[in-house]
């Protein structure tokens, strides 16, 4: 193991970029290392818990406890005010650090300020992506994207903002997509399964490790029903929640089916009462622990957002995804390519379709052996302890050129 080092980890108020960085920052403090975690003052707590240190910048995005400040609907809104925010993190990063500099910086695909400081100091970084990766070849196979990225008045505005910034910094390829896509080293907290065109990822720069998982008995915990052949779970997370019609859907296609057993998440948008009767094989709950009731449970209904659904890979459940945002659409059709899920959008998300898709995907054995290798394989990418011993070796690769360096120096 390298000497004690300081590694700092930066990242966004978002609870989805915070989360899966938790259980490597826990374990790299449990080694020894002193870990700064640069955040907005309100994830304090939840970086208090990791044993690391804050170092607090005040965010423009918005965060738990900001409802006045709203995200934009249009992808050009939302990508300008990322890069506001990262113009006015840049100088408060900077002077926290400049007299406390880090051996490493650590920092979320959402933090391009960490790698401008890294490069100003000479200092070796590493990216974090809670998400996939870009691929050999993406900007061909994504070239609709690509092309109006490259096209579209407003947004090449941002990109001719984003990269003239990053020029004035001093980032010497100042190419923002590519800044942001293709960093020099990256961890990947997702399951290489769950990567579009993993076998075209660039392994000498990104590493799989797959998701952190750690201790989530603070939680609470959960107890599969005497009596239930069968489990599954349905829930939307704890975003898109406000769906009464498709709870009631999801009611009228497993309410009562023989042989299993409901458990249905609504959130705190709904009210009871909107659900109608609720049959004797349901419980209805605002939230559950999840990975708790995943990991005793047959098959998982999920809106497919890429924690619920590396934990349903991790607990090999066949899955039914009702996507609502974002990458949840990719997510889901990801595990239609695998062969372990059905893509049910919400308006075609009826009970009938619903249960049937549930029936197929529990009784086809196909399922069940796809399934069962790919959690294997997920369980041996090696999650936070993976992680840390990559961040090791990228700290002993650097504490080695630096004692050559200074070898050589007259």
């Amino acid at each position: 193991m390298p000497r004690r080092a300081h590694i700092a980890m930066v990242s966004i108020p978002a609870h989805g970029h915070v989360n899966p960085s938790l259980e490597l920052i826990r374990e790299l403090v449990s080694r020894g290392h002193r870990v700064t975690y640069a955040n907005d003052a309100s994830f304090a707590e939840a970086i208090a818990t990791t044993g690391a240190e804050l170092v607090p910048y005040r965010s423009t995005l918005p965060r738990p406890g900001t409802p006045e400040l709203g995200w934009p609907e249009d992808t050009v809104g939302q990508l300008d005010m990322f890069l506001d925010d990262a113009m006015s993190m840049l100088p408060q990063l900077r002077a926290a650090y400049e007299d406390d500099r880090p051996d490493l910086f650590l920092y979320d695909i959402g933090c391009s300020t960490a790698r401008i400081l890294a490069e100003n100091w000479g200092l070796p970084c590493v990216q974090l992506s809670p998400a996939f990766v870009a691929w050999e070849g993406y900007e061909q196979d994504m070239a609709t994207m690509v092309e109006w990225l490259r096209t579209d008045a407003r947004a090449v505005a941002h990109h001719r903002r984003y990269s003239d910034w990053l020029a004035a910094c001093g980032v010497a390829q100042p190419d923002s997509l590519r800044f942001v896509g293709l960093p020099p080293r990256g961890l990947v907290l997702i399951p290489r399964a769950l990567q579009p065109h993993a076998d075209r990822v660039d392994r000498g720069r990104f590493t799989f490790v797959g998701p952190c998982f750690g201790d989530r008995s603070s939680q609470g915990s959960w107890k599969r029903p005497p009596g239930a052949r069968k489990v599954v779970l349905v829930s939307l997370g704890s975003t898109f929640t406000l769906q009464p019609a498709f709870y009631r859907a999801s009611l009228a296609a497993f309410g009562g089916l023989a042989g299993w057993h409901v458990v249905l998440q609504i959130g705190k948008h709904v009210e009871l009462s909107e659900l109608g009767t609720i049959p004797d094989n349901v419980e209805v709950h605002r939230w559950v622990p999840q990975l708790a009731v995943l990991e005793q449970a047959d098959a998982f209904v999920t809106h497919a957002g890429m924690g619920g659904t590396q934990e349903g890979l991790y607990c090999g459940l066949p899955m039914i995804a009702v996507p609502q945002a974002a990458d949840q659409f990719a997510n889901a059709d990801q595990l239609v390519a695998l062969g372990v899920g059905r893509r049910l959008d919400t308006e075609h998300a009826t009970p009938d379709a619903l249960r049937s898709a549930l029936l197929q995907l529990t009784e086809d054995p196909q399922v069940a052996s796809r399934l069962a290798v790919i959690r294997k394989q997920l369980r041996e990418e090696g999650g936070a302890v993976r992680a840390a011993e990559v961040l090791e070796a990228e700290l002993r690769s650097s504490q080695g050129s630096e004692l050559l360096l200074s070898k050589l120096a007259p």
